[in-house]
């Protein structure tokens, strides 16, 4: 290890903020242990206490007719696909019953691009939900962007509507990486870096929460993920200034999925890479209070890893997920086995909620 990464990790440790350079020479020449690590001394510092946090929920997809039509996307039907649908509210209903009896207490309401559905459908649709008394986490940056085109309407404007009707907080997806040499290769159509960031940068001045994701392992560069952990950094930075309650409330690393897809051929990263980007974020993101385990797309033992690593959460429980699994991902846990797979590390398993505080 170089004197600089080494000095890097100690800088980190003790609480200072990391440069890009720094954050790449990690990247490029950090050993996987020494990463992981450090990574847990932040995480211990951040959240003294052993617990790990999980949520109960549900992902619905209310519709799957998109007009992107991104490469690495196995969900996605185009319009008039005789396997396009619109979920009625009978089995929306459905749905959220099963959740709440579960012991659910949020719905991750996400479809694709639906080139017909108005935004008075969406605030309806709110409507409906919140009449069950539920956390409604939803729709993503993308989609957000596509509903303000549509309808003509700023981004600001069609946040607000959404609020009004009901939208509690906007998940992260659809960043992929945040650097538009990347996105052009793999979601050409899909909304910009600058158009991703501008529709949280909105939620966050009207003082609602969200979550940042990043999906790697495809056409992108180590750079390109210290570009784009940058960038959800400096904006986190401006809205933690404000005060008003709005920010990111956690962070999400996945490898992408891409089996069933138009990137079939392209070997996904493995733990390994998994486990070394999930740590150098956890030492970037100084002002990211969570950080997220991604037993989803890495299954319970590599998910385990990554609480010695810098995660401190182990996300949600997923009652259903469609996208990531009709793109090739198996993996499935129950809250028993979330639970067992956190005391087996000596650490104490929390339910919460989407704000992060503890439900138990």
């Amino acid at each position: 290890m170089s004197e600089r990464t080494h000095n890097a990790l100690d800088k980190a440790r003790s609480g200072g903020r990391l440069d890009e350079a720094e954050a790449l020479a990690l990247f490029e020449e950090g050993t996987l242990l020494e990463l992981g690590e450090a990574a847990n001394a932040v995480r211990r510092r951040l959240h003294p206490a052993p617990d790990v946090t999980y949520i109960v929920d549900r992902n619905i997809n209310y519709a799957n007719a998109c007009v992107t039509g991104c490469s690495f996307c196995a969900f996605h039907r185009p319009p008039g696909h005789p396997e396009e649908y619109i979920l009625t509210r009978e089995a929306l209903a459905g749905k959220i019953r099963e959740t709440k009896d579960a012991g659910g207490i949020q719905i991750l309401l996400q479809g694709g691009n639906h080139p017909a559905l108005r935004l008075e459908w969406y605030e309806d649709l709110l409507r409906f939900m919140k009449s069950f008394d539920i956390h409604v986490h939803g729709f993503s940056p993308p989609e957000i962007r596509h509903f303000a085109a549509l309808n003509g309407l700023p981004v600001r404007e069609v946040l607000v509507r959404l609020r009004a009707a009901g939208l509690d907080s906007v998940p992260g997806g659809g960043a992929e990486i945040l650097v538009d040499r990347v996105r052009r290769q793999i979601s050409p159509r899909k909304a910009t870096t600058g158009q991703w960031l501008e529709v949280m940068e909105e939620a966050h001045r009207l003082g609602m929460k969200t979550t940042a994701t990043m999906v790697f392992g495809h056409v992108e560069t180590p750079a390109d993920r210290v570009e784009h952990l940058r960038r959800l950094r400096e904006q986190q930075d401006r809205s933690l200034a404000r005060g008003n309650g709005g920010g990111y409330t956690a962070f999400i690393c996945w490898s992408m999925q891409t089996e069933n897809t138009a990137l079939a051929g392209m070997r996904p990263a493995g733990a390994h890479e998994y486990l070394r980007t999930l740590a150098v974020s956890r030492l970037f993101l100084d002002n990211f209070p969570n950080v997220q385990a991604s037993w989803v797309t890495q299954g319970e033992k590599v998910a385990q890893l990554a609480l010695l690593f810098g995660a401190n959460d182990m996300g949600s429980t997923m009652l259903e997920e469609n996208v990531v699994r009709q793109a090739g991902a198996s993996f499935r846990m129950t809250e028993a086995r979330i639970r067992a797979v956190i005391e087996d590390l000596g650490l104490r398993p929390r339910r919460r909620n989407q704000a992060y505080e503890i439900l138990e």
